[in-house]
């Protein structure tokens, strides 16, 4: 083959791998040109789903394409991580992901396989939700030093509820449990609709809750609010105090968050585009407010979720491996 040849030869060559990558580079520089699906591991109607579906619609404002919420509820959140693990890594299928699958579900359960960092590209917090600790009316109990005098005084005979095994419900319960070294049942619930039932009727004396959903019960008075397992009071409900309040209970501080993600090897053009978006949206006063009305805490932009997350799956282990959880 002659010098000349292989030079006609590899100029060729040059110029087909020109073309093939130009459609990559393409639809990056172009991203996003048709509508983003944003996963939900959960059915319709929760947290998780009303956080998505908030932020969704804002996002759609800041990007100029829509943005469908898709709920593939199933084992907490997991089979809605998975989906979005199997996608393309092109930016057109997101997850809006919340602290049990991205976080706790590996650490209580052998059969989840995923790691909630390195298989994702993590863009962004969205938002914390407060967790409070609430007893039955017929407990007695109003605060925190009446709930751990009573506990104390009767080891073993008292139970807190929670959305299940593993949830960040039943961490934070086990969180209390730990700081204060309680002997305190769990009684694991499918779901929150039960928990209530049983908490009003006066079934189960204590219960852990994500505060919006027990501020209805809150305010009927048909439940009594012990204190948010947080450092900070919340202007949703500033008259709740705390559990950190009470001296020997100052480390209790879990709540529940939502954050987006994309699939591992999202290219770094998309993953920046994203993450601009996510930070005018958490700036946005329209969605900070119809945020805070649903009693969450909105990210402040810039937010670094990778290392968040990271000192969160830590805290989560210590409080699995200590109450020995496992699903």
């Amino acid at each position: 083959m002659s010098p000349c040849f292989r030079r006609r030869a590899l100029a060729v060559a040059l110029a087909l791998t020109s073309v093939a990558a130009a459609p990559a580079a393409f639809a990056q520089g172009n991203y996003p040109s048709r509508p983003i699906t944003i996963v939900v591991g959960y059915p319709a109607g929760g947290s998780t789903d009303l956080t998505a579906r908030l932020f969704g619609a804002e996002l759609s404002k800041k990007i100029g394409q829509q943005v469908v919420i898709e709920n593939v509820g199933g084992a907490g959140g997991v089979i809605g991580a998975q989906r979005v693990i199997k996608a393309a890594p092109d930016g057109y299928t997101l997850l809006v992901g919340a602290s049990n699958e991205m976080a706790i579900a590996k650490l209580i359960n052998k059969a989840v396989k995923y790691d909630g960092l390195k298989d994702f590209t993590p863009i962004g917090l969205i938002s914390t939700q407060p967790l409070v600790l609430v007893s039955s009316l017929n407990s007695g109990v109003k605060t925190a030093p009446e709930f751990l005098a009573q506990v104390r005084a009767n080891p073993g005979k008292y139970s807190f509820g929670s959305s299940g095994v593993g949830t960040g419900l039943h961490l934070g319960g086990e969180m209390v449990k730990e700081a204060a070294k309680l002997d305190l049942v769990h009684v694991p619930y499918r779901g929150v609709a039960p928990l209530t039932n049983d908490l009003v009727g006066g079934q189960l004396q204590f219960g852990v809750f994500v505060l919006s959903s027990a501020l209805p019960q809150i305010r009927a008075g048909k439940v009594q609010p012990i204190g948010l397992l947080q450092t900070k009071r919340t202007p949703l409900a500033p008259e709740i105090p705390t559990m950190a309040e009470t001296p020997e209970l100052k480390n209790v501080n879990i709540d529940l968050w939502f954050a987006l993600y994309g699939p591992a090897g999202l290219p770094e053009p998309v993953a920046q585009k994203l993450q601009q978006a996510l930070n005018e949206v958490v700036n946005t006063p329209e969605f900070r407010t119809k945020m805070q009305e649903t009693g969450a805490s909105v990210a402040a932009a810039g937010f670094d979720l990778a290392k968040f997350q990271a000192a969160e799956t830590a805290k989560y282990k210590r409080i699995v491996d200590v109450a020995n959880i496992q699903e």
